[in-house]
């Protein structure tokens, strides 16, 4: 464990109400700390207009570079009316800097999760999806990561291990497992051949789409990468596989107006499930340090949420064997 204090120490409400007025906006001192555990977000209120909302990106994550990709995606995706909640600009820039820290000032959208029991929801989130990917195929991203077996499956199973996460009488069955799923998801990578790569939203679940009368507006796009396009579909899937097909229909059915789908990516869904699983207890494991993790996840690092996650993953073994979902 690091001893020095986390860099978000620093960021106290004064910090965070000069970085606003330093854009030249008059705030009335009223901050709400948002719900985001990666970055620090906050809603600042305003003297005489809606309140905006500020995200302090955590330092030494992104280079400056991949975060104005980010931005730049946005706005893209902006230009093309499709409804993303992209980055304000001051001055003609979307980045700033403040006290050591870089920050970004967004629109406050409200908005309830999308009601997908309803097929009709479900088609409209397709239309959309469709049309973010048709945007995100027409160039490459430069800066942004790609969605890898290496990165996402691969240096997380390692770094638990090494990082002496995995509970002593785990660590045998977790190394066993986490080698054979890897070896798994290859296959379903090799049964398919070269996977499309597009521009991606990244982390497409329902906590990031809010919905509204008007339809969806899609919200964060900090994780923002290249893979195939399944991956912002297949978070919107859920329940027995009858269901799962039933929702998938649904959602290609307004997708594929705009975009088509490659049907062979199908065969890589429980894949891109094992290695979100397996990236996420890395990602906690690798966040705790910052004062917020322990506090919110309490229960992670205990032989309880070990085991439960080899559980989970002995589960993803059977499932990476059955034959994918068809639509």
């Amino acid at each position: 464990m690091d001893p020095s204090p986390h860099p978000y120490a620093a960021l106290v409400p004064e910090i965070v109400l000069t970085a606003v007025e330093a854009l030249g906006v008059t705030s009335n001192g009223r901050l709400l700390a948002l719900n985001s555990y990666e970055n620090r977000v906050y809603q600042v209120g305003l003297d005489d207009a809606e309140p905006l909302v500020v995200k302090f990106y955590r330092p030494g994550r992104w280079s400056d570079q991949a975060i104005l990709e980010e931005h730049a995606f946005a706005a893209e995706l902006v230009r093309h009316e499709i409804p993303v909640v992209a980055p304000l600009s001051f001055a003609g820039a979307t980045l700033h800097y403040h006290q050591g820290f870089r920050y970004a000032v967004f629109p406050r959208r409200g908005g309830r999760s999308p009601e997908l029991d309803d097929p009709d929801c479900r088609v409209r989130l397709g239309r959309f999806l469709g049309r973010i990917h048709a945007v995100g195929a027409s160039r490459p991203f430069v800066h942004r990561p790609t969605l890898r077996i290496a990165d996402y499956g691969e240096a997380p199973c390692r770094y638990l291990l090494e990082q002496g996460f995995i509970p002593a009488h785990l660590v045998s069955a977790y190394e066993t497992l986490s080698r054979d799923l890897l070896a798994a998801i290859r296959r379903c990578y090799a049964r398919v051949g070269e996977l499309g790569q597009l521009r991606l939203h990244g982390d497409c679940h329902l906590g990031n789409i809010l919905w509204t009368e008007a339809g969806p507006h899609f919200v964060d796009l900090d994780d923002c990468l290249c893979g195939p396009a399944i991956q912002d579909l297949w978070m919107l899937l859920s329940g027995s596989r009858a269901e799962m097909i039933l929702q998938l229909s649904d959602l290609l059915a307004g997708y594929e107006d705009f975009y088509e789908l490659d049907r062979r990516e199908l065969v890589v869904v429980e894949a891109l499930r094992t290695l979100r699983m397996m990236n996420y207890s890395a990602w906690l494991a690798r966040r705790w340090s910052d004062p917020a993790f322990p506090l919110a996840f309490p229960w992670f690092g205990s032989d309880r949420y070990w085991e439960e996650h080899v559980l989970a993953l002995r589960e993803q073994a059977a499932a990476l064997d059955e034959p994918p979902l068809v639509a």
